[in-house]
Order: C-alpha cells, then sequence, then structure tokens
C-alpha cells in the first residue's frame, strides 16, 4: 500500500466557455502529494483553482492532462468511492428530508444495514452537535446547521479519507471548535483530511502540511510549520535598555526599537551568541520566542507574485 492517500501529477484541466468557444485553462500543471493519516490544508485565492482540483479527486470532473490517484486507485471507481467522505463548497440537500433521513439514504450508498445506521446516523448527529434536530426538516435548519449535517454525512461511511471543501465556511465561533476537533479526532484515528478554506487560523492550528495555489499552479508546497519558519526556525528577543552600537552583528536583524526596549530576529541556532552580545551591551532579556511569519503574510506574499 503506497505511503499517500492522494497523488497529483502534472493536473491541468481547460474548459470550454458556451458561448465563445474559448478555451480557459483553470489548473495548470498541478503537483502534489497527501501522505496517509495527515490534515491536509489546500489554500489559495478565489479562483486559484482550488474545487476545480477537488472536482477531479472526487470524480466530478475528469482531468485534461495529468495523473491522479486516489487511495490507490482512480477517482470514480466505486470501490475508491466508498472509502471517501466529500462535503462540496455549496451542497444542496433535498429540504424535505429530516436530518436524520437524509443520513439514513447517505448511509445506504454505503451498504451500511438497518442497526448499523441507525447507530452510525445517531452518533453523528451528535458529533456534529445536531442530536436535537434530527426529526427537523432541513428546509429549517440554519446555514450553519446545513454546513453541520454536511460533514456528518461525509463521515457517514467511516472513510479513509475526507475531502472538504470550505468546511467551516457559515460557522459560529463555537461551530468552528467543533469541526476543527473533528477534524483532529480524524487524525488520531488514522484518517486523511484534506480541505480547503479561507479561514487560515484554523488551517495553522490543525493542519501538518499546506498547498497555495496561485493562477492554476501550486507556487509552494510543504510542512507549515518549515514553511512559516522559512525552512529554519528564528528567534525573536525582546530586551530592556537600547544599542548604541550603529550597526547589528550580521547575525541580528532588527525588528523593533522604542524607548528603553529592542526586539531582534536570529537564528535559533545562534540564540545563545545573540544573548551574549545584547548582555555586553547592557541590555535586560525579557523574553526568548519561536518567530515566524503568519499564514496570511505567506498567502499574500504568493498571491500577488507575478507569473513567470
Amino acid at each position: 500500500m503506497s505511503d499517500y492517500a492522494i497523488v497529483v501529477e502534472h493536473l491541468v484541466k481547460t474548459f470550454r466557455t458556451p458561448l465563445a468557444l474559448k478555451k480557459v485553462r483553470a489548473v495548470r500543471d498541478i503537483s502534489f502529494r497527501v501522505k496517509r493519516g495527515e490534515i491536509f490544508g489546500f489554500l489559495g485565492p478565489n479562483g486559484a483553482g482550488k474545487t476545480t482540483t477537488i472536482k477531479v479527486l472526487t470524480s466530478l470532473i475528469r482531468p485534461t492532462k495529468g495523473r491522479v490517484e486516489v487511495l490507490g486507485g482512480r477517482p470514480g471507481d466505486l470501490k475508491v468511492a466508498r472509502r471517501m467522505g466529500f462535503l462540496p463548497e455549496t451542497p444542496n440537500f433535498y429540504d424535505y428530508l429530516t436530518g436524520e433521513e437524509f443520513l439514513d439514504i447517505i448511509a445506504r450508498f454505503y451498504e451500511l444495514d438497518y442497526k448499523t445506521r441507525k447507530k452510525r446516523v445517531a452518533e453523528l448527529l451528535d458529533l456534529v452537535g445536531l442530536g436535537y434536530a434530527a426529526k427537523r426538516k432541513l428546509r429549517k435548519y440554519s446555514k450553519g446547521m446545513l454546513q453541520r449535517i454536511g460533514i456528518a454525512q461525509a463521515l457517514i461511511g467511516d472513510p479513509e479519507l475526507v475531502i472538504l471543501d470550505e468546511p467551516l465556511s457559515g460557522l459560529d465561533p463555537i461551530g468552528r471548535r467543533q469541526v476543527r476537533d473533528i477534524i483532529a479526532d480524524l487524525k488520531t484515528r488514522g484518517k486523511t483530511v484534506f480541505f480547503s478554506s479561507h479561514i487560515l487560523s484554523d488551517i495553522e492550528m490543525i493542519c501538518d502540511e499546506v498547498a497555495i495555489l496561485n493562477k492554476g499552479k501550486v507556487v509552494t508546497a510543504g510542512a507549515l510549520d518549515e514553511l512559516l519558519s522559512g525552512g529554519h526556525v528564528m528567534a525573536e528577543i525582546v530586551a530592556e535598555g537600547s544599542i548604541h552600537s550603529k550597526e547589528l552583528p550580521d547575525f541580528l536583524k532588527e525588528v523593533d526599537q522604542g524607548p528603553g526596549f529592542i526586539k531582534v530576529n536570529c537564528d535559533f541556532k545562534l540564540v545563545n551568541e545573540a544573548l551574549r552580545y545584547l548582555m555586553d551591551q547592557g541590555l535586560r532579556i525579557k523574553n526568548v520566542t519561536e518567530a515566524r511569519i503568519s499564514l496570511e503574510d505567506l498567502l499574500m506574499k504568493h498571491a500577488f507574485e507575478e507569473e513567470e
């Protein structure tokens, strides 16, 4: 069995507009891999190609070119589909059904027997905080409640791989926390979660790896901690006092300086050397922390990069 739940190599997807018959390339040579058992964040501005790629992974559309492998098989294979769970960006529901009835129908796709279906549906309604609304028709659900029932249906078959397109959309802070906890729990049970989101703080909290798309291409990908630290860990040192020297040593980079304090960065490997230098200058060390850029900064940097 492969170590990867998803393998995408040189994916290209071209659409033809219905009136002008003009070709539009939504995805332009995307490659990435998702390891089994990890939480993978898929990021990028609107129009970057995220949803198009997800539709290819879930066999809603076919690729124009490239290789796509999901759970060791091809998208669209029924055996693969029954090992996956999926929440689209804008799900549509049969709103005359109750939450309980809707999940029961989805459970039938996974060929669960009656007793197992009843138990699984009840468990998932409680998991997403909708046990109280099990017999309420979906037309009476709020947007946040519909998002929760959508997440529940993605988990009904106890899938190995869960693909979620904007799962945190429409949720209040409590709902977002619940969904983050659900995703984190899936990882502890050995599941793989692949999801896109515009809520970057949530991605920073739970993702192991990310890929950032821009204009239909992957512009950067890898372990989140490494991307945010620029490939190496930096230390941020705050000290009381001021440095009278005109220039700092090469291993120090000034971040900020004000009346009676200075804030500097350095490679974590050189933190002891930096501390000695600052204390030799007569400064009093206040704190030392790990310094890294925010995910928002990283995304903005790549979102406005010019095409090569």
